[in-house]
């Protein structure tokens, strides 16, 4: 990730991201607003506002365009109209791969991993659709469940998409990536989301496909805050989200080792895509969601620039 400062750039909006306020928002594309509409309050206070100003390309005038942003200087060489497109108006595929199986399902608090990662879904859709981008949503377990192909009129359907979902079956990355890859033809934005509640080689290769494709990934790895800190302190038996199978547990002999492979994960999912130039985030769904929003701008700023 770009070296940036996200916590200061962005907190006064935060009263606005809180996952437990959130909950308390029945309608999506209201809390969609209520969460973007917070985070860029945040973001005119912060030093990268004019990222949006920068020249990005032209674009062959279609009718509707406003005839204020033709380039004239290019017409009189070229005798073509062409409007200027700045990065923050540059059309893109903008798809998010979000996992919803069963582990998914998992809280210690009040807003479930699946909870967290709509909200999210939904933030980046309602703010990419404002960058004029065509958004798109795949939600999968052990395979595809929904389909909303990219397009500049679907933002309605990603919502109510969102809506609807419920944590399902068992999940799988390398088979519904692998079908999802050969659905995403043209080059994109494309943002997974997922508990990656699966072995370091498996999450890796499974991702990696989209990058080989071209396109710009962004992963958002969503875990609850037991999960990351594994408080637990009475000997019971634990439930495998995924399984469902019952394992006696006593917290205390097992936490540093928890914690040891927890981190050992998390560190080589870092590593390994940062080799392959796929931005990884790992996100703790107590918190506001400025911070996912924060580094998926900074992501996109850096794309944009070297694609």
């Amino acid at each position: 990730m770009a070296a940036l400062t996200p916590q200061r750039a962005v907190r006064p909006g935060a009263r606005f991201l809180d996952p437990a306020v959130l909950a308390r928002i029945d309608n999506l594309e209201l809390l969609a607003r209520t969460v973007v509409d917070g985070f860029l309050a945040g973001l005119h206070r912060s030093p990268y506002l004019g990222f949006s100003l920068d020249f990005a390309e032209h674009r062959q005038y279609m009718p509707g365009d406003d005839i204020r942003r033709i380039d004239w200087r290019l017409f009189a060489r070229t005798d073509r109209h062409y409007i200027k497109l700045f990065e923050a108006e540059t059309n893109a595929n903008f798809v998010v791969l979000l996992d919803v199986s069963r582990s998914m399902d998992y809280t210690s608090h009040a807003v479930t991993k699946l909870d967290y990662a709509r909200y999210l879904t939904a933030a980046l859709c309602f703010f990419s659709r404002r960058q004029r981008d065509r958004v798109g949503l795949v939600t999968f377990d052990d395979a595809i469940v929904d389909y909303v192909p990219p397009s500049m009129k679907h933002m309605d359907t990603v919502l109510h998409v969102l809506d609807g979902i419920e944590a399902g079956r068992a999940g799988s990355l390398a088979e519904p990536l692998l079908q999802i890859t050969e659905l995403t033809g043209r080059k994109g934005i494309v943002v997974v989301v997922s508990d990656f509640y699966a072995d370091t080689d498996t999450v890796f290769r499974s991702v990696a496909l989209l990058k080989a494709r071209g396109h710009d990934v962004i992963v958002f790895h969503v875990l609850d805050p037991a999960e990351l800190a594994f408080p637990f302190q009475d000997a019971s038996g634990f439930e495998d989200m995924e399984t469902g199978e019952q394992i006696p547990v006593i917290p205390e002999r097992l936490r540093d080792e928890y914690l040891r492979l927890l981190r050992t994960h998390t560190t080589e999912l870092e590593e390994r895509f940062a080799g392959s130039r796929i931005d990884y985030r790992l996100l703790d769904t107590s918190q506001p969601l400025d911070l996912a929003l924060f580094a998926y701008l900074a992501a996109r700023q850096r794309l944009s620039r070297t694609r």
